[in-house]
């Protein structure tokens, strides 16, 4: 399992972009740093709500079904800039450059 922190505020995620490589669990351990957002992976059943700051954090598994590009994005209307509150993740072939 690959652990990855991301913090959402203010129209981003931090880290934006994260490479694995094929066949790795993700659990991500999502948090926020403003008000509510939500978390969801494009095509998939990935789809939570980010509480508000200092009201705890979420955590969500996810298991690529095999290499290519993975969209993330904000599912919680956060204001202005949430049409643009997305990310990637990268699944690598297992062995593939780094």
């Amino acid at each position: 399992v690959r652990v990855v922190r991301m913090t959402a505020e203010r129209f981003t995620f931090t880290p934006a972009e994260v490479a694995v490589d094929a066949g790795v669990e993700v659990e991500f351990r999502l948090r926020s740093d403003d008000t509510l957002h939500g978390f969801r992976i494009a095509g998939h059943a990935i789809d939570v709500a980010i509480p508000k700051r200092g009201r705890g954090e979420t955590t969500v598994r996810f298991t690529p079904p095999g290499p290519g590009r993975y969209v993330f994005e904000c599912s919680r209307m956060c204001g202005a800039g949430h049409g643009f509150m997305r990310g990637t993740l990268i699944v690598r072939e297992r062995g593939g450059a780094r």
